[in-house]
């Protein structure tokens, strides 16, 4: 694959494969080897395409680090409700890095971008996920939203917007949403107070991570008009092109080929117009 150091052998991309597979599991690299092993007995062709090239090709790419690569695959299932696939990569995602806080941050994103009822049957899957790896029998201490005002929903609104923008969203908290209003009535309303202003404005998580979350879930629902603004939106935010663009690879396999096919066209029309614009 692309972004490997030229190319390597079936023994090479399975060494890779392993070595993935115990960080992902936290197990021994002969445990690992096991499941492997396993995964080929039970599942034939399929399971050892799973091992060699989602494991030793995809996992393996430099391109985004393996926290990023968790964020980018829990969305995606949370989106398509894969929810067996999803309660093994909410495991692997604490495995790689990610705080139990920050796996449940990303339902609201789905609750924004997939709608509600896709959020709540998200979180069952993953409160159980976490209770399991965690071992407890229920998770406590969670705390409600912030209670805001429109005004501090409005304020906060607009700083993401500032950032999703880079400074071409109007400064002022009210002709920003106007302007909102003016383009998408009481959709831009609901819009610009609760998606900007309540949960993208939320510290638990990092405006990058939520631009990674976005465009995975865009990309993995053929959002292509919103993944023009959204892959823009990212760079602002602190991605690189090519980690934008490795999102979209990254769909290949966990979305299929017409998807990721799709986004990267539309990932890569809207670097072109900002090149255009910066000419």
């Amino acid at each position: 694959m692309a972004g490997q150091t030229g190319s390597r052998s079936r023994d090479e991309r399975h060494a890779s494969a392993i070595e993935v597979l115990a960080t992902m599991l936290a197990v021994d690299a002969e445990r690992a080897e096991r499941i492997a092993s396993s995964m080929e007995r039970s599942m034939g062709a399929l399971g050892s395409m799973a091992i060699d090239n989602v494991m030793g090709d995809l996992w393996s790419r430099p391109q985004l680090s393996r926290r990023d690569r968790s964020v980018v695959v829990i969305s995606v299932l949370m989106a398509q409700s894969r929810d067996e696939e999803l309660a093994l990569h909410v495991r692997n995602g604490l495995n790689h890095g990610l705080a139990q806080v920050e796996i449940e941050e990303l339902l609201l994103h789905l609750a924004a971008y997939v709608g509600f009822p896709a959020a709540m049957a998200a979180s069952r899957v993953v409160d159980r996920a976490l209770c399991d790896a965690l071992g407890v029998e229920r998770i406590t201490g969670r705390q409600p939203a912030a209670r805001k005002s429109d005004a501090e929903r409005d304020r906060d609104a607009a700083d993401v917007r500032r950032t999703l923008t880079a400074g071409r969203a109007a400064a002022d908290p009210a002709e920003d949403l106007a302007n909102m209003q003016s383009s998408l009535g009481d959709v831009g309303t609901l819009a610009f107070r609760w998606a900007f202003g309540e949960i993208w404005s939320r510290p638990q998580l990092s405006r990058r991570d939520r631009s990674l979350c976005v465009i995975a879930i865009l990309g993995a629902l053929g959002q292509e008009a919103e993944l023009a603004f959204h892959a823009p939106a990212g760079l602002n935010h602190g991605l690189e092109r090519s980690e934008v663009e490795e999102v979209m690879v990254q769909l290949a396999l966990y979305a299929g080929f017409p998807r990721a096919v799709d986004g990267m066209r539309a990932v890569r029309a809207a670097w072109a117009k900002i090149d255009r614009r910066a000419g």
